[in-house]
Protein backbone atom coordinates (compact mmCIF):
# COMPACT_ATOMS: atom_id res chain seq x y z
CA UNK A 1 0.00 0.00 0.00
CA UNK A 2 1.73 3.45 -1.12
CA UNK A 3 0.69 6.60 0.31
CA UNK A 4 -1.83 7.41 -2.86
CA UNK A 5 -3.38 4.26 -1.84
CA UNK A 6 -4.09 4.93 1.92
CA UNK A 7 -5.65 8.20 1.45
CA UNK A 8 -8.10 7.18 -1.01
CA UNK A 9 -8.80 4.72 1.63
CA UNK A 10 -8.92 6.88 4.64
CA UNK A 11 -11.73 9.04 3.21
CA UNK A 12 -14.86 8.63 4.45
CA UNK A 13 -16.48 7.36 1.69
CA UNK A 14 -13.52 4.62 1.58
CA UNK A 15 -13.54 3.75 5.57
CA UNK A 16 -17.28 3.44 4.68
CA UNK A 17 -16.98 0.80 1.93
CA UNK A 18 -13.92 -1.19 3.95
CA UNK A 19 -16.56 -1.74 6.98
CA UNK A 20 -19.14 -2.69 4.87
CA UNK A 21 -17.05 -4.94 3.07
CA UNK A 22 -16.92 -8.48 4.32
CA UNK A 23 -13.80 -10.81 5.26
CA UNK A 24 -12.83 -12.79 2.14
CA UNK A 25 -10.85 -16.18 2.30
CA UNK A 26 -10.86 -18.04 -0.94
CA UNK A 27 -10.51 -17.06 -4.68
CA UNK A 28 -14.34 -16.87 -5.63
CA UNK A 29 -15.90 -15.18 -3.15
CA UNK A 30 -12.90 -12.49 -3.53
CA UNK A 31 -14.56 -12.02 -7.10
CA UNK A 32 -17.65 -12.38 -6.42
CA UNK A 33 -16.98 -9.07 -4.01
CA UNK A 34 -14.89 -7.15 -6.71
CA UNK A 35 -17.69 -7.59 -9.22
CA UNK A 36 -20.80 -6.37 -6.79
CA UNK A 37 -18.22 -3.57 -5.62
CA UNK A 38 -17.02 -2.32 -9.26
CA UNK A 39 -20.92 -2.91 -10.68
CA UNK A 40 -21.55 -0.29 -7.45
CA UNK A 41 -19.31 2.40 -9.36
CA UNK A 42 -16.56 2.22 -7.01
CA UNK A 43 -13.47 3.47 -8.08
CA UNK A 44 -11.38 -0.08 -8.90
CA UNK A 45 -7.90 1.50 -7.31
CA UNK A 46 -10.13 1.48 -4.39
CA UNK A 47 -11.70 -1.76 -4.25
CA UNK A 48 -8.25 -3.42 -4.33
CA UNK A 49 -6.98 -1.29 -1.34
CA UNK A 50 -10.33 -2.04 0.22
CA UNK A 51 -10.17 -6.08 -0.57
CA UNK A 52 -6.42 -5.88 0.38
CA UNK A 53 -7.64 -4.52 4.12
CA UNK A 54 -10.51 -6.97 4.12
CA UNK A 55 -7.97 -9.42 3.99
CA UNK A 56 -5.50 -8.08 6.15
CA UNK A 57 -8.03 -7.77 8.72
CA UNK A 58 -9.33 -11.12 8.72
CA UNK A 59 -5.72 -12.37 9.13
CA UNK A 60 -5.15 -9.96 11.62
CA UNK A 61 -7.66 -11.87 14.53
CA UNK A 62 -4.92 -14.17 14.95
CA UNK A 63 -2.88 -11.22 16.68
CA UNK A 64 -5.71 -8.31 17.48
CA UNK A 65 -8.71 -10.31 18.33
CA UNK A 66 -11.89 -8.04 17.98
CA UNK A 67 -10.03 -5.38 17.87
CA UNK A 68 -8.47 -5.90 14.24
CA UNK A 69 -12.26 -5.39 13.05
CA UNK A 70 -11.36 -1.19 12.97
CA UNK A 71 -7.72 -1.42 12.75
CA UNK A 72 -5.69 -0.86 9.36
CA UNK A 73 -2.47 -2.99 8.56
CA UNK A 74 -0.08 -3.01 6.17
CA UNK A 75 1.42 -6.79 5.23
CA UNK A 76 4.66 -6.19 6.51
CA UNK A 77 3.42 -4.34 9.48
CA UNK A 78 0.92 -7.33 10.56
CA UNK A 79 3.56 -9.89 10.21
CA UNK A 80 5.77 -8.16 12.25
CA UNK A 81 3.29 -6.63 15.00
CA UNK A 82 3.44 -7.72 18.07
CA UNK A 83 0.61 -10.07 19.62
CA UNK A 84 -2.03 -8.18 21.49
CA UNK A 85 -1.53 -10.62 24.49
CA UNK A 86 2.29 -10.27 24.43
CA UNK A 87 1.91 -6.26 24.00
CA UNK A 88 0.16 -6.55 26.98
CA UNK A 89 2.87 -8.06 28.51
CA UNK A 90 4.96 -5.22 27.82
CA UNK A 91 2.60 -2.49 29.26
CA UNK A 92 2.65 -3.58 32.26
CA UNK A 93 5.82 -3.61 32.52
CA UNK A 94 6.04 -0.01 32.72
CA UNK A 95 2.85 0.52 34.70
CA UNK A 96 4.19 -2.16 37.18
CA UNK A 97 7.52 0.25 37.08
CA UNK A 98 6.00 3.55 37.22
CA UNK A 99 6.75 5.09 34.16
CA UNK A 100 3.73 6.60 32.99
CA UNK A 101 5.70 8.91 29.71
CA UNK A 102 6.28 6.02 27.12
CA UNK A 103 8.23 6.36 23.41
CA UNK A 104 7.68 3.07 21.57
CA UNK A 105 9.89 4.03 19.13
CA UNK A 106 9.79 1.62 15.55
CA UNK A 107 5.89 1.38 16.25
CA UNK A 108 5.20 -0.23 12.85
CA UNK A 109 1.31 -0.60 13.13
CA UNK A 110 1.06 0.25 16.30
CA UNK A 111 0.38 -2.53 18.40
CA UNK A 112 2.52 -2.27 21.49
CA UNK A 113 1.79 1.65 21.66
CA UNK A 114 -1.91 0.53 21.67
CA UNK A 115 -1.59 -2.06 24.67
CA UNK A 116 0.57 0.62 26.59
CA UNK A 117 -2.54 3.40 25.64
CA UNK A 118 -5.16 0.71 26.70
CA UNK A 119 -3.28 1.07 30.08
CA UNK A 120 -3.64 4.73 30.59
CA UNK A 121 0.10 5.44 29.92
CA UNK A 122 1.17 8.26 27.87
CA UNK A 123 2.41 7.02 24.83
CA UNK A 124 4.34 9.04 21.70
CA UNK A 125 4.91 6.27 19.15
CA UNK A 126 7.38 7.16 16.52
CA UNK A 127 8.05 5.67 12.86
CA UNK A 128 9.93 6.89 9.94
CA UNK A 129 7.93 5.35 7.19
CA UNK A 130 5.03 7.59 6.00
CA UNK A 131 2.29 5.05 5.39
CA UNK A 132 3.06 3.29 8.34
CA UNK A 133 2.69 6.29 10.42
CA UNK A 134 -0.56 6.69 9.08
CA UNK A 135 -1.76 3.36 9.88
CA UNK A 136 -0.27 3.55 13.22
CA UNK A 137 -2.18 6.72 13.47
CA UNK A 138 -5.98 5.21 12.80
CA UNK A 139 -5.15 2.64 15.04
CA UNK A 140 -4.28 5.16 17.94
CA UNK A 141 -7.26 7.37 17.30
CA UNK A 142 -9.09 5.91 20.17
CA UNK A 143 -6.73 6.76 22.78
CA UNK A 144 -6.62 10.51 23.31
CA UNK A 145 -3.42 9.61 25.53
CA UNK A 146 -0.95 8.41 22.39
CA UNK A 147 -0.02 10.48 19.63
CA UNK A 148 2.11 9.53 16.30
CA UNK A 149 4.91 11.33 15.54
CA UNK A 150 7.26 10.38 11.86
CA UNK A 151 10.41 10.28 12.70
CA UNK A 152 13.79 7.99 13.20
CA UNK A 153 14.30 6.33 15.94
CA UNK A 154 17.69 7.23 16.85
CA UNK A 155 17.63 10.69 16.98
CA UNK A 156 14.09 11.07 19.35
CA UNK A 157 14.86 12.94 22.50
CA UNK A 158 14.26 9.86 25.19
CA UNK A 159 14.87 12.72 27.82
CA UNK A 160 11.27 13.76 27.13
CA UNK A 161 10.01 10.24 28.44
CA UNK A 162 10.15 8.25 31.94
CA UNK A 163 11.12 5.09 29.38
CA UNK A 164 11.10 3.26 25.85
CA UNK A 165 9.87 0.82 24.32
CA UNK A 166 12.50 -0.29 21.03
CA UNK A 167 11.73 -2.71 18.17
CA UNK A 168 14.46 -2.45 15.89
CA UNK A 169 13.91 -2.53 11.92
CA UNK A 170 15.46 -5.80 10.96
CA UNK A 171 13.63 -6.38 7.92
CA UNK A 172 14.40 -3.72 4.62
CA UNK A 173 11.96 -0.64 3.97
CA UNK A 174 8.60 -1.86 2.75
CA UNK A 175 5.00 -2.79 3.17
CA UNK A 176 5.33 -6.42 1.57
CA UNK A 177 8.25 -8.96 -0.08
CA UNK A 178 10.70 -7.68 2.78
CA UNK A 179 13.77 -9.95 3.64
CA UNK A 180 15.84 -9.84 7.37
CA UNK A 181 18.92 -7.91 7.69
CA UNK A 182 21.15 -10.18 9.35
CA UNK A 183 24.08 -7.52 10.30
CA UNK A 184 22.76 -5.98 14.02
CA UNK A 185 24.36 -2.57 12.68
CA UNK A 186 21.90 -2.41 9.52
CA UNK A 187 18.60 -2.44 12.26
CA UNK A 188 16.88 0.58 12.23
CA UNK A 189 18.06 2.01 15.30
CA UNK A 190 20.92 -0.05 15.25
CA UNK A 191 21.24 -2.60 18.11
CA UNK A 192 24.62 -0.37 19.67
CA UNK A 193 21.93 2.67 19.76
CA UNK A 194 19.82 0.42 21.54
CA UNK A 195 21.72 -0.56 24.14
CA UNK A 196 23.15 3.05 24.66
CA UNK A 197 20.01 4.30 25.29
CA UNK A 198 19.31 1.73 27.70
CA UNK A 199 22.45 2.63 29.97
CA UNK A 200 20.71 6.16 30.76
CA UNK A 201 16.90 5.20 30.30
CA UNK A 202 14.52 2.50 31.34
CA UNK A 203 14.40 0.31 28.23
CA UNK A 204 12.38 -2.45 26.52
CA UNK A 205 13.40 -4.06 23.50
CA UNK A 206 11.82 -6.41 21.37
CA UNK A 207 14.44 -9.01 19.13
CA UNK A 208 14.14 -12.17 17.46
CA UNK A 209 13.78 -14.93 19.63
CA UNK A 210 16.91 -16.40 17.71
CA UNK A 211 19.56 -13.54 18.14
CA UNK A 212 22.69 -14.50 18.64
CA UNK A 213 22.86 -14.77 22.55
CA UNK A 214 26.71 -13.29 23.10
CA UNK A 215 24.79 -9.77 22.22
CA UNK A 216 23.21 -10.05 24.99
CA UNK A 217 24.32 -7.63 27.67
CA UNK A 218 24.92 -9.33 31.18
CA UNK A 219 22.86 -6.08 32.93
CA UNK A 220 20.05 -7.17 30.44
CA UNK A 221 16.97 -9.48 31.81
CA UNK A 222 16.11 -11.32 28.85
CA UNK A 223 12.95 -13.20 28.37
CA UNK A 224 11.30 -15.45 25.55
CA UNK A 225 7.81 -15.74 25.07
CA UNK A 226 6.01 -18.22 23.53
CA UNK A 227 2.36 -17.90 22.09
CA UNK A 228 0.37 -21.41 21.42
CA UNK A 229 4.42 -23.24 21.59
CA UNK A 230 5.29 -20.65 19.01
CA UNK A 231 8.69 -18.83 20.43
CA UNK A 232 7.54 -15.36 19.37
CA UNK A 233 9.67 -13.49 20.61
CA UNK A 234 12.73 -11.89 23.19
CA UNK A 235 12.65 -9.45 24.99
CA UNK A 236 15.44 -7.21 27.09
CA UNK A 237 14.91 -5.47 29.63
CA UNK A 238 17.45 -3.22 31.56
CA UNK A 239 17.03 -0.68 34.31
CA UNK A 240 13.76 -0.67 36.59
CA UNK A 241 12.06 -2.48 33.99
CA UNK A 242 14.25 -5.55 34.95
CA UNK A 243 13.66 -7.59 37.67
CA UNK A 244 15.86 -8.28 40.63
CA UNK A 245 17.71 -11.61 40.25
CA UNK A 246 16.22 -12.22 36.90
CA UNK A 247 18.50 -12.83 34.33
CA UNK A 248 16.67 -15.73 32.21
CA UNK A 249 13.06 -15.98 31.73
CA UNK A 250 10.77 -18.43 29.46
CA UNK A 251 7.01 -16.57 28.90
CA UNK A 252 4.82 -19.41 28.07
CA UNK A 253 1.27 -18.06 26.49
CA UNK A 254 -1.79 -20.91 26.11
CA UNK A 255 -4.87 -22.04 26.70
CA UNK A 256 -3.88 -22.71 30.16
CA UNK A 257 -3.16 -18.69 30.92
CA UNK A 258 0.08 -17.66 31.25
CA UNK A 259 3.10 -19.22 33.31
CA UNK A 260 6.76 -18.16 33.79
CA UNK A 261 9.58 -19.44 34.69
CA UNK A 262 12.43 -17.47 35.71
CA UNK A 263 16.36 -18.07 36.52
CA UNK A 264 19.29 -15.94 37.95
CA UNK A 265 21.56 -17.29 34.99
CA UNK A 266 20.97 -20.15 32.73
CA UNK A 267 20.14 -23.22 34.39
CA UNK A 268 22.82 -26.17 34.81
CA UNK A 269 21.23 -29.44 33.47
CA UNK A 270 20.77 -32.64 35.17
CA UNK A 271 22.67 -35.55 34.42
CA UNK A 272 21.67 -38.09 31.30
CA UNK A 273 19.80 -41.49 32.48
CA UNK A 274 17.95 -44.22 31.31
CA UNK A 275 14.62 -43.60 29.73
CA UNK A 276 11.85 -43.78 32.33
CA UNK A 277 7.84 -44.16 32.06
CA UNK A 278 7.44 -40.58 30.52
CA UNK A 279 9.17 -38.49 27.59
CA UNK A 280 9.11 -34.03 28.07
CA UNK A 281 9.53 -32.02 25.21
CA UNK A 282 10.34 -28.69 26.88
CA UNK A 283 8.63 -25.49 25.42
CA UNK A 284 10.43 -23.61 23.13
CA UNK A 285 11.01 -20.46 25.13
CA UNK A 286 12.18 -22.18 27.93
CA UNK A 287 14.86 -24.33 25.51
CA UNK A 288 15.65 -20.52 24.30
CA UNK A 289 15.90 -19.38 27.93
CA UNK A 290 18.22 -22.51 28.47
CA UNK A 291 16.12 -23.09 32.08
CA UNK A 292 16.12 -26.37 30.85
CA UNK A 293 17.55 -27.40 33.93
CA UNK A 294 15.36 -26.06 36.11
CA UNK A 295 12.34 -27.48 34.59
CA UNK A 296 14.08 -31.15 34.56
CA UNK A 297 14.30 -30.74 38.44
CA UNK A 298 11.12 -29.99 38.98
CA UNK A 299 9.36 -32.72 37.36
CA UNK A 300 12.02 -35.17 38.84
CA UNK A 301 13.77 -35.51 35.83
CA UNK A 302 16.91 -36.29 33.84
CA UNK A 303 18.08 -35.53 30.13
CA UNK A 304 17.27 -38.18 27.55
CA UNK A 305 21.04 -37.75 25.63
CA UNK A 306 24.08 -35.46 25.47
CA UNK A 307 22.40 -32.00 23.74
CA UNK A 308 19.15 -33.27 23.09
CA UNK A 309 16.53 -30.61 25.09
CA UNK A 310 14.08 -34.02 26.19
CA UNK A 311 13.83 -34.71 29.45
CA UNK A 312 12.58 -38.67 30.85
CA UNK A 313 10.99 -38.60 34.51
CA UNK A 314 9.63 -41.99 35.87
CA UNK A 315 6.13 -40.00 37.18
CA UNK A 316 3.42 -38.06 34.88
CA UNK A 317 3.78 -34.34 35.29
CA UNK A 318 1.26 -31.62 33.80
CA UNK A 319 3.08 -28.32 33.16
CA UNK A 320 2.97 -25.66 30.42
CA UNK A 321 6.05 -25.50 30.16
CA UNK A 322 6.58 -28.59 28.36
CA UNK A 323 4.52 -31.53 26.39
CA UNK A 324 3.93 -34.58 27.98
CA UNK A 325 4.45 -37.82 26.55
CA UNK A 326 3.87 -41.39 28.43
CA UNK A 327 6.25 -43.90 26.85
CA UNK A 328 4.53 -47.10 24.94
CA UNK A 329 7.70 -48.48 23.80
CA UNK A 330 11.24 -48.09 22.05
CA UNK A 331 12.68 -49.39 19.26
CA UNK A 332 15.81 -49.00 16.94
CA UNK A 333 15.21 -45.93 14.24
CA UNK A 334 14.91 -48.59 11.34
CA UNK A 335 11.81 -47.36 9.04
CA UNK A 336 11.13 -51.26 7.70
CA UNK A 337 10.59 -52.25 11.44
CA UNK A 338 8.72 -49.55 12.33
CA UNK A 339 6.61 -49.75 9.63
CA UNK A 340 6.03 -53.51 10.27
CA UNK A 341 5.22 -52.62 14.26
CA UNK A 342 2.88 -49.78 12.85
CA UNK A 343 0.90 -51.95 10.88
CA UNK A 344 0.92 -54.57 13.12
CA UNK A 345 -0.54 -52.06 16.26
CA UNK A 346 -2.95 -50.93 12.98
CA UNK A 347 -1.68 -47.26 13.48
CA UNK A 348 -2.79 -45.42 10.78
CA UNK A 349 -1.67 -41.65 12.13
CA UNK A 350 1.48 -40.97 13.45
CA UNK A 351 2.46 -37.57 14.85
CA UNK A 352 6.56 -37.27 14.43
CA UNK A 353 8.30 -35.24 16.33
CA UNK A 354 12.43 -35.30 16.05
CA UNK A 355 15.75 -34.23 17.99
CA UNK A 356 19.47 -34.82 17.15
CA UNK A 357 18.58 -36.99 14.31
CA UNK A 358 18.68 -36.44 10.41
CA UNK A 359 15.68 -37.48 9.31
CA UNK A 360 12.82 -35.76 7.10
CA UNK A 361 9.33 -36.49 8.79
CA UNK A 362 7.65 -35.85 5.71
CA UNK A 363 9.47 -37.88 4.11
CA UNK A 364 10.18 -40.44 6.82
CA UNK A 365 6.04 -40.85 6.88
CA UNK A 366 5.79 -42.17 3.35
CA UNK A 367 8.19 -44.88 3.73
CA UNK A 368 6.41 -45.48 6.81
CA UNK A 369 3.19 -46.44 4.26
CA UNK A 370 0.32 -46.75 7.52
CA UNK A 371 -3.25 -48.18 6.70
CA UNK A 372 -4.14 -48.29 10.34
CA UNK A 373 -6.83 -46.97 12.08
CA UNK A 374 -5.06 -46.03 14.96
CA UNK A 375 -2.67 -43.24 16.26
CA UNK A 376 0.99 -43.01 17.97
CA UNK A 377 3.19 -40.15 18.46
CA UNK A 378 6.68 -40.97 17.43
CA UNK A 379 9.55 -39.46 18.63
CA UNK A 380 12.94 -40.08 16.45
CA UNK A 381 15.76 -39.32 19.00
CA UNK A 382 19.09 -40.43 20.60
CA UNK A 383 18.74 -42.25 23.90
CA UNK A 384 21.46 -41.83 25.93
CA UNK A 385 23.71 -41.85 22.70
CA UNK A 386 22.25 -44.50 20.66
CA UNK A 387 19.33 -43.32 17.49
CA UNK A 388 15.96 -44.48 18.80
CA UNK A 389 12.29 -44.57 17.87
CA UNK A 390 10.36 -43.81 21.06
CA UNK A 391 6.64 -44.59 20.78
CA UNK A 392 4.33 -42.52 22.27
CA UNK A 393 0.80 -40.97 23.39
CA UNK A 394 0.26 -37.86 24.62
CA UNK A 395 -0.56 -37.21 28.30
CA UNK A 396 -3.45 -34.75 27.39
CA UNK A 397 -4.76 -37.88 24.89
CA UNK A 398 -4.48 -40.05 28.11
CA UNK A 399 -6.27 -37.72 30.39
CA UNK A 400 -8.42 -36.27 28.04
Amino acid sequence: MDAAELTQLLTPAGMDLLDRTPSVSDGGEIVRVVSRLRAEGHDPALVAAVLTQAKLRQKARGKFGDFAARMLFTAAGLEQATRLQVAAQHAGRFAAAGLTRVADLGCGIGGDALAMAALDLDVTAVDRDEVTAAVATHNLAPWPNARVELGDAATFDITSVDGVWMDPARRTSGHSDTRRLADPDDWSPSLDTVFAAATTTPTGVKLGPGIDRDLIPDTAEAQWTSVDREVVELALWFGPLARPGVRRAATVIGTHGIAELTGAADAEDVEVGSLGAYLYEPDGAVIRARLIGDLARSIDGRMLSEGIAYVTSDRAFVTPFAQGFRVLDTMPLDVKRLAARLAADDIGTVEIKKRGVDVDPAEFRKRLRLRGRGRVTLVLTRVEGRHTAVLCERLDDVTG
